[in-house]
């Protein structure tokens, strides 16, 4: 699949910032910020490599929990940043460490000025789930724009997509900040894309 416009403009050089694990370090760049957040092993990772064409960019694992901590990406000439947040939902990680990663999303998502727009992605093969919607409601407190993202669509039959497709658009019914179009990707194939 060739590459739209907008994922032309993302396959800049992506240079790693830097993990922040502790408020105290979030870079003070005010460029625009886009952030990606999902349950573990929903595909944040998979998906910005895809965006960046560069299979390198974000570490991937089979193993859920890999992202721990806030990682920064600069994306070519400082006209954007991104950031690939830790997985939540993730059960088998210590409860004291599930704490931690959940107050530092929340200080990030309420007191990030530049932050833009979160994509929220969900797995299309899973619908959403109690502690997405646990995003959403923060995300909607916080007054954040976001936006919801299908992915791993390469893994459903045809009539599984539509039918994934239609409870996701049902799911932003009532979401104040969300952004009305969801969009339905696959890393695999490079489906929707352009469209993030």
């Amino acid at each position: 699949m060739s590459a739209g416009p907008a994922t032309k403009f993302v396959r800049r050089p992506w240079n790693f910032l830097g993990g922040v694990a502790h408020l105290q370090q979030l870079p003070l760049a005010m460029i625009p910020e886009v952030a990606f957040a999902g349950r573990s092993n929903v595909g944040k990772s998979s998906l910005i490599n895809a965006l960046a064409g560069d299979s390198t960019v974000a570490r991937t694992s089979n193993q859920p929990g890999r992202t721990q901590q806030l990682n920064f990406f600069i994306l070519g000439e400082k006209q954007l940043s991104v950031v690939d947040m830790p997985g939540y939902g993730y059960a088998e990680a210590p409860k004291s460490l599930v704490d931690s990663w959940n107050r530092l999303l929340r200080q990030y998502l309420r007191g990030r000025q530049q932050l833009r727009r979160v994509l929220v992605l969900i797995d299309l093969r899973h619908g959403m789930k109690a502690n997405d919607r646990e995003i959403t409601k923060m995300l909607d407190e916080a007054a954040v724009s976001y936006q919801l993202i299908g992915t791993k669509a390469d893994k459903l039959t045809q009539k599984e997509r539509e039918k994934a497709a239609d409870d996701l658009h049902a799911a932003t019914k009532g979401l104040i900040a969300c952004h009305p179009d969801v969009i339905i990707t696959s890393s695999k194939d490079g489906e929707g894309l352009d469209a993030v």
